[in-house]
């Protein structure tokens, strides 16, 4: 059995560095150079060394146990890459929303199409070196976010921490899904 879990935010956010840091495979990457027609509509702002940016999608994989694995979907950051989240989306158990505090307002495009097609998700915020620390309440009520939605700091560089915000997303999925279940019955 597998489950399906799609890392989303903004450009630039760390998206690829989590999938590649908590993969136990070498992820697939479908990363192309940062071009000179990209200037236009790629703020590089936050992230001048920024050279590539993913166009298609990262594949990741993570064995929890012998026939249980979390197969881990990294999407496209930008606008124009955006038609491809609804086919990557299709039977995810859950999404991790990747946020740089420094660009919080890049991430509610995700938030948002995650909230109106009630599909689970927690939102890591990428703690960045330079950027100022903020309180997961903080981002949480920034965001506008529903109530009980999980707020985690990360660093998406460390395999530990990219589980942990894992492991916060499919307990939280897991009681999501468990209460629409019940509603459903009763």
């Amino acid at each position: 059995m597998a489950l399906k879990i799609l890392v989303a935010g903004g450009f630039g956010v760390g998206k690829t560095t989590l999938v590649g840091a908590v993969s136990e495979i070498r992820p697939l990457r479908t990363e192309e150079q940062l071009s000179e027609l990209g200037q236009s509509v790629d703020d590089t702002a936050a992230v001048e060394r920024k050279t590539t940016t993913t166009v298609a999608m990262d594949f990741g994989r993570i064995t929890i146990r012998s026939g249980l694995s979390l197969y881990l979907f990294g999407t496209p950051g930008q606008d124009r890459f955006w038609f491809l989240w609804d086919e990557l989306s299709q039977g995810a158990l859950g999404a991790v929303v990747l946020a740089d505090t420094r660009r919080l307002e890049d991430c509610f495009p995700a938030v948002d199409y995650f909230e109106h097609r009630s599909i689970p998700f927690v939102v890591a915020v990428n703690c960045f070196a330079g950027a100022r620390a903020h309180h997961e309440q903080d981002v949480a009520r920034a965001l506008d976010l529903d109530t009980g939605t999980p707020v985690v700091l990360c660093d998406a560089r460390k395999k530990d921490s990219g589980k942990e915000v894992l492991i916060r997303l499919v307990e939280y999925a897991g009681r999501m899904h468990t209460a629409r279940l019940l509603d459903s019955v009763g």
